[in-house]
């Protein structure tokens, strides 16, 4: 159905999609590559929301007549309706694109399958489901959220071989080189929000912002904090762009100095209904993240919240970074988790792209 070439020119549309990592969020990454006689004609990729989307600057970059008759290599169906922007398809009908291939059905019910229906009805010979799984590499969090209204979850954490997290006095600083650190800066840029746990703004007082790599987007740094300890100072808190999620009413007299001093900084408090030990609602958070169109949620935690994650089954990804060295002693990866009777019940998991990364392997696992 597919040729060699049909596969190469899709490749370098999700290639182009991927300029998009950083920015496109809370829309998808999204790349086109127009072809006309066997040759590359023109080629865009979506930038942010509300600017044009990749067809649309595909077509500007080949212009009318070279345009006029081209294959269309798109990583995601083309939009039918009237958004931010202008529909798609109309764009790719008055551009006269004879043929388009589209690696991924779009999940949003406003489109989900109506983009491609409206282009065979104007006369395009359309073709879906070429590379397919790359398609939804770039995006799994959009496609997570359209199907589900939660989030795409993705923990991050730097292990021993020996699978400690930290020495047994709680120094991990650092087990893994500069380069995987930096590397792990590049998969928070890529995320909406950043999120970690009283314990770890305490214990090592983490900035949780994109340092390493450049980008013109900070994601949204959420700070889970049941009882509403945050110090003021704490550096997660800086800049504002920050949420804390507690568990207590913040406008009683004990915390409602602190409410105030915060919200004057830019820093968001909300409050959600403790669970049963009093603690943060973890599943009921990602619903409200999922609300705020947050597509990717990348955790960086200590063993209690990571544990308490995988527990309730709400951890989609694991990015690990395996430091060569032995701790012995150490912290866990995850605590509170289990117990199974035998290990053909605890949960599975997918390897997925192992890398090295500096000193470091950088697995990712994702559900089997």
């Amino acid at each position: 159905m597919y040729t060699p070439d049909d596969e190469q020119l899709m490749r370098h549309a999700l290639g182009l999609a991927s300029r998009g990592l950083f920015t496109t969020t809370p829309n998808p990454r999204v790349g086109c590559v127009l072809v006309k006689d066997g040759i590359v004609v023109g080629e865009g990729w979506h930038r942010r929301a509300g600017e044009s989307h990749a067809e649309v600057l595909a077509i500007a970059d080949a212009g009318p007549h070279r345009a006029l008759g081209a294959t269309a290599y798109v990583t995601l169906e083309p939009c039918n309706h009237v958004g931010r922007t202008p529909p798609c398809v109309d764009a790719l009908q008055q551009a006269g694109i004879s043929r388009l291939i589209v690696a991924m059905q779009d999940p949003n019910p406003l489109v989900s399958g109506q983009g491609l229906q409206r282009c065979r009805e104007l006369g395009i010979d359309v073709r879906c489901g070429l590379l397919s799984d790359d398609a939804m590499d770039l995006n799994p969090g959009f496609f997570k959220r359209m199907t589900t209204g939660l989030p795409w979850v993705r923990v991050k954490t730097a292990i021993s071989v020996d699978g400690r997290t930290a020495l047994s006095n709680g120094d991990s600083q650092w087990i893994t080189s500069r380069l995987a650190r930096d590397d792990g800066h590049a998969w928070r840029a890529r995320a909406c929000a950043v999120l970690t746990g009283i314990g770890t703004v305490r214990h090592d007082n983490p900035q949780m912002n994109v340092r390493a790599v450049e980008t013109t987007r900070q994601p949204l740094r959420v700070v889970v904090d049941a009882r509403f300890e945050i110090d003021l100072q704490s550096a997660v808190l800086a800049g504002g762009h920050a949420l804390v999620v507690i568990a207590v009413d913040p406008r009683k007299p004990v915390y409602a100095e602190k409410f105030l001093s915060l919200k004057e900084r830019g820093v968001e408090v909300i409050e959600l209904p403790p669970t049963q030990k009093g603690k943060v609602d973890l599943a009921l958070l990602l619903q409200v993240l999922g609300e705020r169109a947050m597509n990717e949620v990348h955790v960086e935690a200590g063993a209690q919240l990571t544990g308490a994650m995988m527990q309730q089954g709400l951890i989609d990804e694991w990015l690990v970074y395996m430091a060569p060295t032995f701790l012995g002693e150490g912290l866990p990866l995850a605590a509170g988790i289990g117990p199974w009777s035998t290990p053909d019940q605890a949960p599975r998991w997918r390897w997925k792209q192992p890398t090295v990364v500096g000193d470091a392997i950088r697995a990712q696992l994702v559900k089997a």
